[in-house]
């Protein structure tokens, strides 16, 4: 089945389907890197996140969103993130 897009004005989102949750939460993070394997449960989030392949608008950049539902959890994410 097909996976359908999520308009924002700042994003087009394409839903990971491994995300348990397909809600774009409050608190976000875009990374610049569309090919660099993010594992949610790797971070040991309190709260529900999301995870969306992004196009950002505003310059075309191609990525990935992390949306939490919590700022604690995102705050972890920008934090343990490595791309490399």
């Amino acid at each position: 089945m097909a996976t359908h897009t999520i308009n924002t004005d700042e994003y087009m989102l394409y839903p990971s389907p491994q995300n348990q949750h397909r809600v774009v939460f409050e608190h976000q993070a875009f990374v610049p890197y569309p090919y660099a394997l993010i594992h949610l449960p790797d971070f040991k989030f309190v709260g529900r996140v999301s995870l969306f392949a992004a196009h950002r608008r505003a310059d075309n950049k191609m990525g990935q969103l992390v949306s939490c539902e919590l700022p604690e959890d995102l705050a972890r994410f920008e934090r343990l993130f490595r791309p490399d």
